[in-house]
């Protein structure tokens, strides 16, 4: 049986178990079959250049999935807390919490949240570290970049990333409580 034919057979036999250690890594089931994919395809294409026989198919093939995860890792973008989803907006992903605070509606009740996220926004900036809280607002509020910030202070990009990210988790903790109480939980 030639190379090709026996990645194709890998293919059939052992796809389930492809896919359950590629979703144990990453967050969707399309992002793993998007991968699963992907690898098959340039295995393929790569057996196709191969000199040598292959010793254990199935190892090169987790090999090459186990590498396009941490490709996928590499490529994902930061966290940013304009991301966040309101609760009850989980069917619709165009009503972002960027949008909520935005809105213009002035009903009372509308207003007491809006004013209350803003008071927990500004209680759990105030409770970061200085450097987390300096990168948080100068890329979600005033629109400079991680390479613009880099390059002004001199600090790698990789961490003020992880300087964003660690801010927005505390955010996110801090509007929990409210969440929750908007979904009923």
């Amino acid at each position: 049986m030639d190379l090709q034919s026996q990645i194709e057979q890998l293919f059939k036999t052992d796809r389930k178990k492809f896919l359950g250690f590629i979703r144990q890594r990453v967050r969707s089931q399309e992002e793993a079959e998007d991968i699963l994919q992907d690898v098959f395809a340039n295995v393929l294409a790569a057996s196709q250049q191969m000199q040598k026989p292959i010793e254990n198919i199935a190892s090169w093939v987790f090999t090459a999935i186990r590498n396009r995860i941490i490709d996928s890792y590499r490529k994902k973008r930061a966290d940013t807390f304009s991301d966040m989803q309101l609760p009850s907006a989980s069917d619709d992903p165009t009503d972002s919490f960027e949008s909520f605070i935005s809105d213009k509606t002035s009903d009372p009740d509308t207003e007491l949240l809006r004013k209350t996220i803003w008071e927990r926004v500004q209680e759990g900036l105030a409770e970061l570290p200085p450097e987390q809280r300096d990168v948080f607002i100068k890329n979600e509020f005033q629109g400079i970049s991680f390479r613009e910030m880099s390059e002004e202070t001199g600090v790698n990009i990789n961490t003020l990333l992880a300087r964003k990210r660690y801010a927005v988790l505390h955010l996110r903790k801090k509007l929990k409580e409210i969440y929750d109480s908007m979904n009923g939980n």
